[in-house]
Order: C-alpha cells, then sequence, then structure tokens
C-alpha cells in the first residue's frame, strides 16, 4: 500500500518535495523525526486518506493494492486522554473512579489491554505518541500488544513516535521524517543537547 501526496498545505509550508510517496505496505509502522517534523500531520493525512475524504488544498493518490480498507481507527493520546473528559462516564461510576484514581499512565494502558483488542480484525489503528506518559518498562508492553494485535488480529498499526524503543524494535518499520528538507524543526538558538541553555 502507497500514498502518494501531491500537494499538502503544511508539507509544501514545511518545503517537503512534492510528491512525497509513503510506503504503507508494512503491518507496523513508525513515523520518527523531529518536534515539528510533520509526523502528527502525516499521521492524519494517512487517516483522510484511507478514508478518502476531500481536504482543501491536500491532493493525493492511495494505492491499497491487496490491503482492504474497512476500519481505521485514530487514536490522539493527548486529544483521547478519557481523564480530561470524566462527563462521557457518568454512567459508568466503576469506570469514572478508575479514570479519577489511576494514572495518566494506568489509562493508557487500559486503552491497550481492553479497547483496541476489541475493535474488527483487520483495522487500520493509527496512533499519535502512544508512549506518551508510559514508562519504559510499559512502552515494551505496549510494543508486544501492538505486535500481537498485528499478529493475531491482522491489524495495520502506524504510529508518529519519539520512543527508542518503538522504534528501535527490529519487527517495525521506520519513516524518519528528519530526511526531508524541514524549515519547521528547533534550530541551533536552542543550544546543544546536553548543554547549558541559562546565559
Amino acid at each position: 500500500m502507497f500514498l502518494k501526496i501531491l500537494a499538502h498545505p503544511v508539507f509544501m509550508n514545511l518545503n517537503f518535495h512534492m510528491p512525497m510517496i509513503v510506503d504503507l505496505s508494512h503491518p507496523v509502522i513508525m513515523l520518527q523525526g523531529e518536534n515539528g517534523a510533520g509526523k502528527s500531520t502525516l499521521l492524519h493525512s494517512i487517516y483522510h486518506a484511507l478514508r478518502g475524504e476531500k481536504i482543501e488544498n491536500y491532493i493525493y493518490r492511495l494505492d491499497s493494492g491487496k490491503v482492504e480498507v474497512h476500519k481505521v481507527f485514530l487514536f490522539d493520546a493527548e486529544a483521547h486522554n478519557p481523564r480530561t473528559q470524566l462527563d462521557y462516564f457518568d454512567d459508568q461510576p466503576e469506570m469514572k473512579e478508575f479514570l479519577q484514581m489511576a494514572s495518566h499512565g494506568q489509562v493508557m494502558l487500559s486503552m491497550f489491554r481492553e479497547n483496541f483488542p476489541s475493535l474488527p480484525d483487520g483495522t487500520i489503528l493509527l496512533l499519535d505518541e502512544p508512549e506518551m506518559a508510559l514508562s519504559q518498562s510499559n512502552q515494551r508492553r505496549i510494543l508486544k500488544m501492538l505486535l500481537e494485535l498485528a499478529d493475531q488480529k491482522k491489524f495495520r498499526i502506524i504510529c508518529a513516535t519519539h520512543s527508542p524503543i518503538l522504534l528501535d524494535a527490529k519487527e517495525t518499520y521506520v519513516i524518519n521524517l528528519d530526511n526531508h528538507i524541514n524549515k519547521n524543526v528547533p534550530n541551533a538558538d536552542l543550544g546543544i543537547e546536553g548543554a547549558s541553555t541559562i546565559q
């Protein structure tokens, strides 16, 4: 499965060369890049393309190959944090109590353990920074869960992530957006990694 982006308002502004061709043929894909490199933008662009949606100034061609696109589920760990939307659980007092007592990381783990496996077989699962609020050991747990979803339920999974644990796993295919010309990443004004920036 390949996505060819012919025009895109954000990527054009970031100086990305068009057309941009994205290989989506692998079952577990990680989008890597600096802050502002376009990971979330690309993830949301893939979501719109898979759903066949028309977005102003976004021109694309999706070659799905032999992949049947049924259910597409986008989960943004920041935007979909149930701890900030407790009113949705007024009719589920046990869940509401759990959300009030649990840490952000525990809530995220429950999403991976209980919610994602209940999605239909063959779901394309798009995750924006799923490692948010998770310890390294729990990042390894969600990596195992993601690989099991791909193997046992034939999910295709695409993550925008900063996690070395997810990026360095031999089972994942990494698309590194830092390899593209991009004028929206941190510059030298922020100092050198590890050095003090206090004047």
